[in-house]
């Protein structure tokens, strides 16, 4: 009687766990991901003749980008640690090891919104840098029109239109500056009203000499008259970017009609005697000077995309960091494995992170 010769046993060939193997293909689609955007970063950089490099124009944080590599590092470490406590029983010191590493990832986040912070302070952000001293004195413009919107929205809420707004700003101006027996609040007041006119007039000369492309020391009462003029264009210098940023410079001081000349007598106009330079210059405080950044807007998208799908990553793995943290005292050595995973994400976190600090800071 023959028998039937029993099937072997079919084996993984590799000898670890199912959730170890998926860890490594979810790590290998991570690690496609990341490729693409480091890849990505690396054609435009070489292909970019005048990549902004300078620090100081990209408002790049070295120091900051440094400590949080060792800041990874060091988390990453930890982690290893905690994993081989929880396989030597050493449960409480395993837990506060993971909370190191917990309290590392969020030190990382703090510095990287301290940086983040530092672009949205100087508007490098996608789509705001200007990349040439068109750009950069029409942003001027811009961002002076919209701080002038805010104060007149401000000053007179109940009207729509700035239209309205400066009428009834200008209205305001003559009935307090006509009422002889002013009260100290009234009086005040229009400073304040006088101070916004002043900025407004500032402003209405900026956008008028950058449109027209005439040097600020051109005055903007010959406007009209320059204009019948043949050839006018040839016959004025054009505006500059330095003139441009240099009277936001002043009016940030509180400085203001100190630009403009006569073109009959070639004579610098004296300052327009300013008893509200206070008023002005906190009226002011929001403009900014602008500078073109070549390929700025680039610099700005790939810097943005790639360390901010970083900083999710960091963001998942200190949820699971702190899901293992919340078992506190039921933590045990049945729990090493997750704790592996959870620490094979967090090294690819640290590795892809020591790729972008050369690639973004450094290079």
């Amino acid at each position: 009687m023959t028998h039937a010769v029993a099937a072997p046993t079919l084996k993984m060939g590799i000898p670890i766990s199912n959730a170890k193997l998926g860890m490594w293909l979810f790590l290998g689609t991570e690690i496609m991901f990341f490729t693409a955007f480091i890849g990505t970063y690396i054609v435009m950089r070489m292909g970019s003749l005048g990549w902004p490099t300078d620090p100081h124009v990209t408002h790049i944080n070295i120091a900051f980008g440094g400590i949080n590599t060792f800041v990874l590092i060091v988390s990453s470490y930890f982690v290893v640690v905690s994993h081989d406590c929880l396989l030597n029983h050493q449960y409480a010191k395993a837990w506060k090891f993971m909370l190191y590493t917990l309290l590392l990832g969020c030190l990382f986040l703090g510095i990287k919104s301290l940086e983040y912070a530092g672009k949205f302070e100087h508007d490098i952000l996608p789509g705001h840098i200007p990349e040439n001293n068109l750009q950069a004195m029409d942003k001027v413009v811009r961002q002076f029109g919209g701080l002038m919107d805010r104060h007149l929205a401000k000053a007179f809420p109940k009207k729509e239109k700035r239209e309205d707004q400066k009428a009834e700003l200008d209205t305001q101006i003559e009935t307090l500056s006509k009422k002889a027996d002013a009260t100290a609040s009234e009086k005040k007041q229009l400073s304040q009203y006088q101070a916004i006119a002043k900025l407004n007039s500032e402003y209405i000369s900026l956008k008028e000499h950058v449109r027209g492309n005439l040097s600020l020391t051109v005055p903007y009462d010959k406007f009209d008259d320059i204009r019948k003029e043949e050839h006018a264009s040839s016959k004025y210098a054009p505006v500059t970017l330095d003139e441009v940023n240099h009277k936001v410079e002043e009016l940030r001081k509180g400085v203001v009609g100190t630009h403009e000349q006569s073109i009959d007598e070639g004579d610098h106009k004296a300052k327009e005697p300013n008893n509200d330079s206070e008023l002005i210059k906190s009226l002011a405080s929001g403009l900014r000077s602008a500078q073109p950044i070549l390929y700025g807007n680039l610099f700005a998208s790939n810097y943005f995309l790639m360390t901010g799908f970083h900083a999710i990553h960091v963001i998942i793995g200190l949820f699971m960091f702190l899901l293992i943290l919340m078992k506190g005292s039921r933590l045990s050595v049945d729990d090493a494995i997750l704790v592996e995973n959870i620490g094979l994400y967090w090294h690819f976190v640290d590795l892809v992170w020591i790729f972008l600090f050369p690639l973004l800071y450094i290079i």
